[in-house]
C-alpha cells in the first residue's frame, strides 16, 4: 500500500471479489465511519487480493513509523475493536494478526515457497490508482523499450527468458511474437485473452482486479514488439469488478500518455478497446475468440493459417493471456536471465494457480516451475481442509486430469504433467478428499465440456454426448463392464478427431480417472456401490435404532415424508420413498443416520 501521510495511519482493505464476498464492503464502511467519527489521523484505502482468500477480509494497518500489521478474518465488530485498541490506544490486537514486524508475510507457510512475479503488486497497490503502480516501478519497462526503439531486441529478450504462454498451450511467447512481427499485412492486432472459464479458476480475474496496469503495460510492450496499432481486451462479462478496474486503467493510462498516439513521444501509437465476452467457454480458444470479436458466433476454425498470419479481420494477430502479459514488464526490467534462472530447463519462470476445493488454505498462489504438487498442496495449502485425507487433485481445468496422491511428487512443468495424463491448463487446481467420487467427478467435468461444445465438429458434439451418457449410466448403477472399453475407445477418437483444444482435451478427466481409479468404476458396475457414497442411485440411508432418540427432527426435515416413527422411539426410513437428499443426515444431532 501507499505510505500514509506523515503522522497518519494507513488502513488498507482487501477489496477483490473474495474480500467482497467475505464482507469487505461492511468492513470498509465501518472503518470510514469510525475514523471520521473519532477524527482519527488515518486514511482508508482499498487493494486487490493478496492471495490469502481463506483469511479474508484482510486489513492492513501501517503505523506512522512504517510498521505493518495485517489482520485476517475481519468483521465489522472486529473492526470496532481494532480501531479502539490499535488506532486509538496503539495496542495491536495480537490474536487476529496474520503478520506483523515480527512475523513477516513472506515467512508464513502460505508464502514461504511462493515466488511473486505476476502477483508482485496484487494486495500492495490500489488497483484504481495509476500512481500506486508507477510508485512501484510501473511503466518503467515501457519507457525503457520505447527509449531504445528496437522491437527485435524486445522479442529477443522475451524469447531468451523462456516465457511460455500461460493460457494452457505453453507456446513460446517470444516465438509467437516473432511470427506475428514477420507476417505480411497491416494493420496488426494484439489481443489479451481474459476469457477465463474453467470451473474453480480465478487467476486472470484476480490479476485484473488487483493489478490491471501490469497486464496493460505488458500488452503495450508486446504491441510495440510485433508492430500492432490496435489492441483488444476480451474479458468475461461475469467479471464486473475486473472490467470496471480495467476500464479505469485504460482511461488513466491514456491520460498519462501511455496509450494513444505517439506514446511518450516515441512515434509509436497504440489504442486499446475492451469487449465483454458472453460466457462461452469455447471462446477461450484463439480462433473462436477472434470470431466473437468480429461479431460472429464463437466457433473455432481449422489451422493453419494461424492467427499470427491471418487473425482478426484476416490480419496478423497475436493473442496472449493475462498471466503471460503480466510477466512481461518484470522480464524487461529484471532481465531475461533472471527469469530464465527460475523453473526448469524447459519450463521457465513461475505459474499462478487457483487452489480450491477440500484444502485448508485456499487461494491464489504463484510458484516457481518445478515445484511438486505435494509442496503446493501440503506446504502451501496446508493439506486437507476436512477431516478426511486428500484423495486426488484435478488440475488443468475441465480439460485437465485427476491425479492420485501417489503422483503428488510430480513436478509442475508442462512435460511432466503431460506424461501423467493431465495438463498445465490455465492454472486451476481443485483438491479432492475421500468423500469425492471419481466417477462422478469425471461425469461433472465431461458434462461441462459437452455443454460448452460449440457443436461444429461431430466427434466433439456427439462423442462427448455418448461418453456422458455412459458415465451417467454408471453413476446410476446401470453400467456394464464393456462400457469401460467403449468409453476409452470413444475418448481416443474424440481426442484425435476434434477440431480444437476443447474437444481434444475433453476426455482427459475420464481417461485419468479410469487409469488411476478404475476400482471405483468397477465398484459402481459390479457391486452397484459408490465407495464415496456420493452417487444417489447407489446409496441408501438407514437409522441406527441404538442411537435414535425419536426427537423427530429428521421427520420434519424430510421433504418426501419417507421417515416415520413414534416420538421418543427409534424411527425408520422407507427406501422406496426416500429421495436421498441427505437432509436427514444433516439434521440429526445424534449421528443416528448412516449412509450405506
Amino acid at each position: 500500500m501507499r505510505l500514509p501521510p506523515a503522522g497518519n495511519y494507513g488502513v488498507t482493505i482487501g477489496f477483490g471479489s473474495c474480500g467482497i464476498a467475505a464482507g469487505a464492503d461492511a468492513v470498509l464502511r465501518k472503518f470510514r465511519e469510525e475514523i471520521a467519527r473519532l477524527k482519527l489521523p488515518a486514511r482508508v484505502d482499498a487493494t486487490g487480493c493478496i492471495g490469502m482468500c481463506h483469511r479474508e477480509v484482510l486489513v492492513e494497518l501501517v503505523s506512522p513509523d512504517g510498521r505493518s500489521f495485517l489482520y485476517g478474518e475481519v468483521t465489522p465488530d472486529r473492526a470496532t475493536r481494532i480501531i479502539d485498541e490499535h488506532l486509538v490506544k496503539g495496542h495491536p490486537v495480537r490474536e487476529w494478526l496474520v503478520a506483523d514486524e515480527n512475523k513477516r508475510l513472506e515467512s508464513l507457510p502460505y508464502f514461504a515457497k511462493q515466488k511473486k512475479i505476476v502477483l508482485r503488486n496484487c494486495g500492495f497497490v490500489n488497483p484504481e490508482e495509476i500512481a500506486d503502480y508507477i510508485q512501484r516501478g510501473g511503466y518503467t519497462a515501457l519507457r525503457a523499450i520505447l527509449r531504445n526503439g528496437d522491437p527485435d531486441a524486445v522479442i529477443e529478450t522475451v524469447a531468451s527468458s523462456g516465457l511460455r504462454g500461460r493460457g494452457g498451450g505453453g507456446f513460446p511467447t517470444g516465438k509467437k511474437w516473432r511470427l506475428t512481427r514477420d507476417a505480411k499485412g497491416a494493420p496488426k492486432y494484439f489481443i489479451c485473452n481474459a476469457d477465463e472459464g474453467d470451473p474453480g479458476a480465478f487467476m486472470d480475474r484476480s490479476v485484473l482486479e488487483g493489478d490491471p496496469h501490469s497486464v496493460l503495460e505488458g500488452m503495450i510492450i508486446a504491441a510495440f514488439a510485433i508492430g500492432a496499432s490496435e489492441g483488444y481486451f476480451y474479458v468475461r462479462a461475469e467479471y464486473p469488478l475486473a472490467v470496471k478496474r480495467l476500464r479505469k486503467a485504460l482511461s488513466q493510462a491514456g491520460k498519462k500518455g501511455f496509450l494513444g498516439k505517439n506514446i511518450l513521444g516515441s512515434g509509436f501509437s497504440f489504442t486499446v478497446s475492451l469487449m465483454e465476452g458472453a460466457g462461452a467457454f469455447v471462446c477461450g480458444e484463439e480462433t473462436a475468440l477472434i470470431k466473437s470479436l468480429q461479431g460472429e458466433r464463437g466457433m473455432p476454425r481449422l489451422r493453419p493459417p494461424f492467427p499470427a498470419v491471418s487473425g482478426l479481420w484476416g490480419k496478423p494477430t497475436c493473442i496472449n493471456n493475462v498471466e503471460t502479459l503480466a510477466s512481461v514488464p518484470w522480464i524487461i526490467q529484471s532481465g531475461a536471465s533472471d527469469y530464465a534462472a527460475i523453473g526448469t530447463q524447459t519450463s521457465k519462470g513461475t505459474k499462478v494457480f487457483a487452489l480450491a476445493g477440500k484444502i485448508a488454505r485456499g487461494g491464489l498462489v504463484e510458484v516457481p516451475m518445478g515445484i511438486t504438487i505435494r509442496e503446493i498442496i501440503e506446504d502451501i495449502g496446508g493439506g486437507s481442509g476436512t477431516r478426511l485425507p486428500i484423495k486426488a487433485i484435478q488440475i488443468g481445468g475441465p480439460s485437465g486430469g485427476c491425479l492420485p496422491r501417489s503422483l503428488f511428487d510430480t513436478p509442475i512443468d508442462y512435460e511432466s504433467l503431460q506424461r501423467s495424463g493431465a495438463i498445465m491448463g490455465s492454472g486451476g487446481m481443485i483438491v479432492l478428499d475421500e468423500s469425492s467420487c471419481m466417477v462422478d467427478i469425471a461425469r461433472y467435468f465431461l458434462a461441462f465440456t459437452q455443454n460448452e461444445s460449440c457443436g461444429k465438429c461431430t466427434f466433439c458434439r456427439i462423442g462427448t454426448k455418448r461418453m456422458l451418457e455412459i458415465l451417467e449410466r454408471i453413476t446410476q448403477g446401470k453400467g456394464h463392464m464393456e462400457d469401460l472399453d467403449l468409453i476409452e475407445e470413444l475418448a481416443g477418437k474424440v481426442k484425435i478427431a476434434s477440431l480444437c483444444g476443447l474437444g481434444q482435451t475433453a476426455p482427459n478427466p475420464v481417461l485419468t480417472t479410469l487409469r488411476f481409479f478404475r476400482d471405483e468404476y468397477e465398484a459402481h458396475i459390479r457391486d452397484h456401490r459408490c465407495p464415496a457414497k456420493k452417487c444417489k442411485a447407489l446409496i441408501r440411508y438407514a437409522i441406527d435404532s441404538s442411537r435414535c432418540v425419536g426427537c423427530g427432527a429428521c421427520v420434519r426435515a424430510c421433504p418426501a415424508g419417507a421417515i416415520s416413527g413414534e416420538k421418543k422411539q427409534a424411527h425408520r426410513i422407507n427406501p422406496d420413498v426416500c429421495t436421498r437428499c441427505g437432509l436427514c443426515v444433516e439434521t440429526c444431532k445424534f449421528d443416528a443416520i448412516a449412509t450405506e
